[in-house]
């Protein structure tokens, strides 16, 4: 009987397993997990609600949700795309929601749902709970196969030593900003469709902007230090943010600043605001502007001041923190040490890599367990087919 090891009890590796138990039922099948359960952090991820996919609706390149791993993931997708997915967990008795931003949840709105399928899936395999494997080199000794799931690799791989792998030193990537400005953390809990940059570099992201009592959090943010983990980990996480809180160009934004005047000159520059009033007054103190000016007498100094501020409001960022239980690594296993097509190893036949282990990572939206799942069913695919 062929024997085939899955190190890690996450999303990648208990979907393997569920497949492998599918594809080739005559398989003896083990998975290794150090921790007490599987998939801990799928049971919470979505904050417990498990966002398990995205409809990929607005992307206009993978490289958009995938800031590393585009070019895996254009393979991996054609295998299990986002519409299988669905399809998948529908089929194993699991109603799907698509919400208004994109993302798939389970209509119950319970994470443990999924775990509870995936369980179930794995019927027949069998599962070692506090048992961490300490040196795939000598489980390949031990098994035909072994697929490598152990997630992202925040405390280094050192199970992976004497492989000769070239391996990416792991960064922290989806994190909130911390901002010590207090007069913006005094805007807490405001919400507002924006664009977020870092000044002095290419990387911008949009989306809704979150004021909170350290700096600055939401779907922007979140896409932002997904795009800029390794650069800005090289800096310490210090830098400047520029906000562009019309998320428009700054000749848009100036015309609109003059339409403004002309229609309204007699009344308060206070009294009518393109955003919410409480961050309105707030970037009219940034820009210098008096509360009691009237739109005529702004002049083209206080319309250039005023658009500058909407379009590069310039905040200190000096650090940053977790966002809730979810934490997402860029790094792992290069993919140049693997076969794009099987994610088998090129050094060492027979062993396979799935999940964020690689250097694969995405966006928040549900597309890091969008490339769980593909690659998790990449390598079941693959192992039967090599067997």
């Amino acid at each position: 009987m062929k024997r085939v090891a899955i190190i890690g009890a996450g999303a990648a590796g208990c979907f393997c397993a569920v497949q492998l138990r599918r594809m080739a039922p005559e398989l003896a099948v083990t998975v290794f997990e150090a921790g007490p359960r599987p998939m801990a952090k799928l049971s919470v991820t979505g904050g417990g609600r498990c966002n398990l996919t995205n409809s990929f609706e607005g992307i206009r390149s993978l490289g958009e949700a995938y800031p590393r791993g585009e070019r895996v993931m254009q393979r991996v997708l054609k295998a299990l795309s986002q519409e299988d997915t669905v399809r998948w967990f529908e089929a194993e008795g699991i109603p799907l929601v698509l919400q208004a931003d994109h993302c798939w949840f389970p209509r119950s709105q319970d994470a443990l749902d999924i775990v509870h399928c995936l369980e179930r899936g794995m019927h027949g395999a069998r599962l070692l709970l506090h048992t961490p494997v300490h040196s795939v080199k000598d489980m390949l000794a031990r098994f035909d196969c072994v697929v490598v799931t152990t997630g992202g690799a925040a405390k280094g791989l050192p199970f992976l030593e004497g492989l000769g792998l070239e391996l990416i030193p792991p960064v922290p990537s989806l994190f909130t900003f911390t901002v010590p400005d207090p007069a913006l953390r005094s805007l807490m809990g405001l919400v507002t469709e924006a664009s977020i940059g870092l000044a002095g570099t290419a990387f911008k992201a949009d989306g809704p902007l979150l004021i909170t009592d350290w700096g600055l959090s939401g779907p922007a943010t979140l896409k932002l230090s997904a795009y800029a983990a390794r650069y800005l980990a090289e800096r310490q996480y210090k830098g400047t943010v520029l906000v562009n809180w019309l998320n428009a160009n700054e000749n848009q934004v100036r015309e609109q600043v003059r339409e403004m005047a002309a229609a309204h000159p007699q009344k308060l520059v206070a009294s009518v605001h393109p955003v919410q009033q409480r961050l309105w007054e707030h970037l009219l103190q940034r820009a210098g502007l008096r509360k009691d000016l009237r739109w005529a007498e702004l002049g083209s100094k206080g319309i250039n001041r005023l658009t500058s501020t909407l379009t590069a409001d310039s905040y200190p960022l000096s650090g940053k923190s977790r966002f809730r239980e979810e934490f997402v690594t860029a790094g792992g296993v290069a993919l140049s040490n693997i076969n794009l097509s099987t994610l088998e190893s090129k050094r060492h036949p027979g062993l396979f890599f799935a999940g964020e282990v690689l250097d694969i990572d995405a966006i928040t939206g549900g597309f890091n367990l969008q490339a769980a799942w593909s690659t998790g069913y990449v390598c079941a695919q693959s192992i039967v087919k090599s067997l």
